[in-house]
């Protein structure tokens, strides 16, 4: 009976208009080039659709029903770990002419895809993508992103650059970033970043907007006290739960 239900309220909502991931909250972005729509999966889970094109990053089943979402042009996979690197999901994604970026640890996993290493520039279905540094830099946590190892990745959807960061702290190559539109910044110690530790690196590269994402149970309103007075940055924290 539950099935039943679920089923025809599935129907109704596209009947409505609605497709499969209207349950994902989303904001849509204007570009040179068309509307971007980004879909806040769950965790470091995102989907861009950009004029059609699907583009997920750390897609993993532990935070989204991926049964009900498009299939991908392009997966970016950030690292190996279970909460960002889930083998069936991007089976379950994947279409034949999909194109899966990832490190070379989860290459070896994989066996398959295009291996992009820190300071890596490729494009790939006409979308230039930037490999960036990611990595904990604090004391004692350097165990959990080693550096060399990981990725956060820079994307250009009609001439908006969006950087999605990855696990990793306020890294110098993060700080040192210029001209990015959209920022997704990881806030959770000890694996990621501390509030202040976001707040410093908006500080330095200073992106049009911030997005919060992989925040656990950190207070996300600490993020947009600390950075009230920073008006050039539009802080939107959006559900990622």
């Amino acid at each position: 009976m539950k099935k039943i239900i679920l089923s025809a309220m599935f129907l109704m909502l596209s009947t409505l208009g609605f497709t499969a991931p209207f349950m994902y909250q989303k904001d849509v972005i204007e570009t040179s080039a068309g509307q971007l729509s980004i879909y806040f999966i769950g965790h470091g889970s995102l989907m861009f659709d950009f004029n059609g094109k699907i583009i997920y990053v750390d897609p993993c089943s532990q935070f989204g029903n991926y049964k009900i979402l498009p299939k991908a042009d392009i997966i970016l996979i950030t690292h190996h770990h279970s909460d960002h690197f889930d083998i069936a999901t991007i089976s379950l994604i994947s279409k034949n002419e999909t194109q899966i970026v990832l490190t070379q640890t989860t290459f070896d996993s994989l066996k398959k895809g295009i291996v992009m290493k820190n300071g890596d520039i490729k494009k790939i279905d006409n979308i230039e993508i930037t490999a960036v540094p990611a990595y904990n830099i604090t004391p004692g946590r350097e165990k959990f992103h080693p550096r060399g190892r990981d990725n956060g990745y820079i994307i250009n959807l009609g001439g908006k650059r969006i950087y999605i960061a990855g696990d990793t702290e306020n890294t110098p190559e993060m700080e040192s970033l210029r001209n990015i539109d959209i920022a997704f910044l990881p806030m959770n110690q000890p694996y990621t970043m501390l509030p202040a530790q976001v707040a410093s690196a908006v500080r330095r590269f200073k992106p049009k907007i911030l997005y919060p994402y992989h925040t656990g149970e950190t207070d996300l309103m600490a993020i947009t006290k600390l950075l009230a007075d920073l008006k050039e940055v539009d802080v939107r924290v959006r559900n990622m739960k």
